[in-house]
């Protein structure tokens, strides 16, 4: 049985289908379906169900994945204790991160990695929580910055040292930029300006005590610099996380935080059952030092 093989086996077992699964291997699904059948006619048994809308495993599926993660994580280690130890380590490392604070987690561990390796490149592609689950999924990015909870059985996750705080960003002369904190009761019946990632489930929408479709919602954005522009524009009040958007004296902009206070933890996470270049592999340990 090969290593590769059981690579592959572990990438469905994580995507719960032979299509998500190839996509993340960047292989045709008929090779994949060839290589899990040839693997379970050497074994003898039958290791997948293939459903309709997803792979389940058998009793026999179970164990093989349980064995294959030993395996995998062995391989890993033993890679890292052989090749690690080279003095010269190069490479590019590729994060998928939303507009936060937190990304100064991020730079100041590269930094720290680019003093012992000034030939490993960092990377960071912008983007909302379903572009950057999207980009890690796809193999498009090493790392994903996320906010919220995290599936545990597609990704290993660190807590980051950084917490973001909710407020509204709103122009200056707005009818509440006087007060200190917003309250829910503030916010009743005026524009509001969201992350079109918020949903009826999200915290920031419990905190509002509406249904989302009771809200006055005058806009989404994506990237808060665009959201920035809306509110400057006089759209309404963009619920947002703090220390994104410049609010100095000549921007015409305040932010306020929210009260009750909402803050947000989050996780850096990557996916299951993968080895990485060194270059990626040194960011992890580097990232895993800083954190404790």
């Amino acid at each position: 049985m090969e290593l590769r093989v059981l690579q592959y086996f572990l990438a469905v077992t994580r995507e719960q289908s032979i299509s998500g699964a190839a996509e993340s291997l960047h292989l045709s699904q008929p090779t994949l379906s060839r290589q899990l059948r040839e693997m379970e006619e050497e074994l003898g048994k039958q290791l997948l169900i293939r459903g309709n809308r997803r792979i389940t495993l058998t009793d026999e599926g179970i164990i093989l994945r349980k064995r294959a993660e030993e395996i995998m994580e062995l391989v890993r280690k033993t890679e890292n204790e052989i090749t690690l130890s080279n003095d010269y380590i190069a490479g590019d490392i590729t994060v998928g991160a939303g507009e936060t604070n937190g990304v100064r987690f991020l730079t100041k561990t590269a930094r720290a990695l680019q003093e012992d390796f000034p030939d490993v490149r960092f990377h960071i592609i912008s983007g909302d929580k379903v572009s950057v689950l999207e980009n890690l999924d796809r193999g498009l990015t090493d790392f994903g910055l996320v906010f919220g909870e995290v599936d545990t059985g597609k990704y290993h996750m660190l807590e980051v040292p950084y917490k973001d705080t909710w407020g509204v960003l709103m122009r200056c002369d707005a009818d509440l930029a006087g007060k200190e904190v917003i309250t829910p009761e503030d916010l009743q019946g005026r524009p509001l300006i969201l992350s079109r990632q918020q949903s009826g489930k999200s915290s920031l929408v419990k905190w509002l005590g509406k249904n989302y479709d009771e809200l006055n919602i005058a806009g989404t954005y994506n990237l808060l610099f665009n959201g920035s522009l809306m509110v400057k524009d006089g759209m309404g009040y963009a619920l947002c996380l703090d220390k994104i958007i410049n609010t100095t004296d000549d921007s015409g902009l305040c932010f306020r935080p929210l009260m009750p206070e909402l803050s947000e933890n989050m996780h850096i996470i990557w996916k299951k059952y993968q080895i990485f270049p060194k270059a990626v592999e040194k960011f992890l340990l580097k990232m895993q030092q800083l954190s404790e």
